[in-house]
């Protein structure tokens, strides 16, 4: 969790991940934005993150985000 706050903070600086609950409604990350959080999260995790996975539900929150990643992992 504490490599993907960096990650988060990286591309959103001055947010605070760990209680932001909805990154999407509140339009906290832009698409943009998420497009740029992907590759880092694939390169970071070795995951792949595909199109199917790139729902509002899935980057709602760092938490959200985490759970997809380890899902991922496990696949």
């Amino acid at each position: 969790m504490e490599e993907l706050i960096k990650i988060l903070e990286k591309t959103k600086p001055g947010v605070d991940f760990r209680a932001e609950k909805n990154l999407i409604e509140d339009h906290i990350l832009s698409s943009m934005e998420i497009v740029m959080l992907v590759g880092e999260l694939n390169d970071e995790f070795d995951i792949e993150i595909t199109p199917v996975d790139i729902v509002p539900e899935n980057f709602a929150s760092a938490d959200a985000i985490y759970a997809m990643i380890q899902r991922l992992e496990e696949e």
